[in-house]
């Protein structure tokens, strides 16, 4: 596999600061671009980021001595990389205009931002689920008039915790009815105890656009190619609340789940056991060996003990029971900037990368 050079758009932030942290010695990438607004453009990405760093390891570098370019001067950018990762904190319009300036300019652009997501020719992929939707890129390029460009996003970090579990089930028992609530980290706002202190103690019963988001996400994941577009898959029917929490990195989810041909508890778990997707198999470098993992006990998963699991790109599940109104219950849990963001960012990368779409 050739090095692709690599920019990250939206540097600076919690996000942005992820991409940058995991292409340190990334075997296929490599950061050679830092972007981000007009007033950390010409600094250092140190300086740019000075003391608002909230990785768990120290800052690359390299990557802390690059200067940092001004996002909006795409062509600029768009010259010194093979590809962007995109996670800036705009208006939905303008993250919008943006990607597709890139697009346009023949840079490929992996998204974190939900602006594309319900674009009916812009695969929202995870690449253990649906990385047949990759196919749509060759309509979106058309669209777009160009040869390499496009735009890819990842789903919502509030899914990745419990969509993965829900989909080896659901084509062969007929899932129908879900219900979820998830319990959501702070860095999932893009903040820290330090940054957001009114957080400590306490819960907030409504994420902005997260129930919406949680709802209809899914559908797109499990939809299929129809011409020009991917259209939504009909079923299951999904409700979701989601709450904020106060741990600083894991969202967790509590699922009830209905059937059309109920399985058994134990089918269920051989399901989740023997499940693997094309990121496995393909032995993509950022790709769990293990995606879903169950624990027996009943305290498990906990947000401290398992969100970095198999490097935070893994899903743990647990407490898998019978339910009075549902037919099973059960929890799960995942890293919401790893699998849940850039972590799975990354991974969808590579997935194009492997698959050509990135040369």
């Amino acid at each position: 596999m050739k090095k692709y050079r690599v920019g990250v758009v939206g540097a600076t932030g919690m996000v942005g600061q992820r991409f940058v942290s995991l292409l340190e010695n990334h075997p296929w990438f490599e950061l050679v671009v830092v972007a981000a607004s007009p007033r950390s453009a010409g600094k250092t990405y140190a300086k740019a980021v000075g003391d608002r760093w909230a990785m768990p390891t120290p800052m690359p570098q390299d990557a802390a001595k690059l200067i940092v370019m001004d996002a909006s001067h795409v062509e600029e950018v768009a010259q010194k990389v093979d590809f962007v990762f995109c996670a800036v904190d705009m208006k939905k319009d303008e993250i919008k205009a943006l990607e597709e300036a890139y697009a346009k300019a023949e840079c490929p652009v992996i998204s974190n931002n939900s602006a594309n997501r319900f674009t009916d020719d812009v695969p929202m992929i995870v690449p253990e689920i649906n990385a047949d939707h990759a196919q749509i890129i060759e309509a979106q390029r058309r669209r777009l008039g160009t040869t390499r460009g496009f735009i890819a996003v990842k789903s919502n970090c509030s899914l990745q915790s419990y969509v993965p579990a829900l989909h080896p089930l659901r084509e062969e028992f007929g899932l129908k009815n879900v219900l979820v609530c998830t319990y959501q980290a702070i860095s999932g706002a893009g903040k820290t105890f330090e940054t957001w202190p009114e957080m400590v103690d306490n819960c907030i019963p409504y994420i902005g656009g997260e129930e919406e988001k949680s709802e209809q996400e899914p559908r797109k994941l499990w939809g299929h190619i129809e011409g020009d577009r991917i259209v939504k898959a009909a079923s299951p029917a999904i409700t979701a609340q989601c709450l904020r929490i106060p741990v600083s990195d894991g969202h967790m989810a509590a699922v009830f789940m209905s059937f059309e041909k109920k399985p058994t508890k134990e089918q269920i778990l051989e399901r989740w056991t023997a499940f693997q997707g094309e990121a496995q198999r393909l032995q993509l470098p950022s790709a769990p060996k293990q995606f879903l993992h169950y624990f027996e006990e009943n305290d498990r998963p906990q947000t401290k003990l398992d969100r970095n699991l198999e490097n935070g790109m893994a899903v743990s599940i647990g407490r898998l029971r019978e339910d009075t109104q549902y037919d099973y219950k059960f929890v799960c849990l995942s890293h919401n900037t790893l699998r849940g963001a850039a972590g799975g960012g990354v991974l969808l990368a590579e997935l194009l990368a492997a698959k050509g779409y990135l040369d």
